[in-house]
């Protein structure tokens, strides 16, 4: 993506008030509610299928931190400071772009949930669709940042949550 065309995604935006404070209402609105339902899929776990709740906690937690941790060393900027733009969604991170923790997360609880409950899992997979584009579009990451971020939980999902036995 570069300049020129960010411009162009997010035009319809700059133009329209309240389409610029409804994105950004998705993007944190979807933020928080994921936040919000991690601790509540534990607490569910905890009390009516104990035997996922390692995995629930060991999975997210390990590849958080390495993706914390290669994000950290690898160190890609973000739109606004490469190609020089004014983001719709405002943050003052410098670098740390790739990969997006925010997607990462958002469709990591998303495969913790699908492992408890299949609907609320693809719900989530689907606002974390939303949320990835939304970020792209506020300018605070590049579509590979929200590819690699959704990747990354999906397969470390499969991989920790149904393949490798941790229970």
């Amino acid at each position: 993506m570069n300049a020129e065309q960010y411009a162009a995604l997010s035009r319809p935006f700059r133009d329209n008030p309240a389409a610029l404070r409804t994105l950004v209402l998705v993007n944190d609105g979807l933020k928080w509610l994921c936040y919000l339902l991690y601790p509540m899929l534990l607490i569910l776990v905890t009390l009516y299928d104990p035997s996922l709740l390692l995995k629930e906690i060991l999975v997210p937690a390990v590849l958080f931190i390495g993706l914390s941790v290669f994000r950290r060393l690898y160190n890609a900027p973000r739109p606004y400071e490469a190609l020089v733009i004014d983001p719709l969604i405002h943050k003052d991170t410098q670098g740390k772009s790739f990969p997006s923790r925010h997607i990462f997360s958002v469709f990591m609880i998303a495969m913790c949930w699908l492992a408890y409950c299949p609907l609320v899992g693809i719900a989530l997979l689907a606002g974390g669709v939303v949320m990835a584009v939304v970020r792209v579009i506020g300018g605070v990451h590049y579509p590979r940042d929200v590819i690699a971020g959704a990747l990354v939980a999906v397969l470390g999902g499969i991989l920790g949550l149904w393949i490798l036995p941790l229970s």
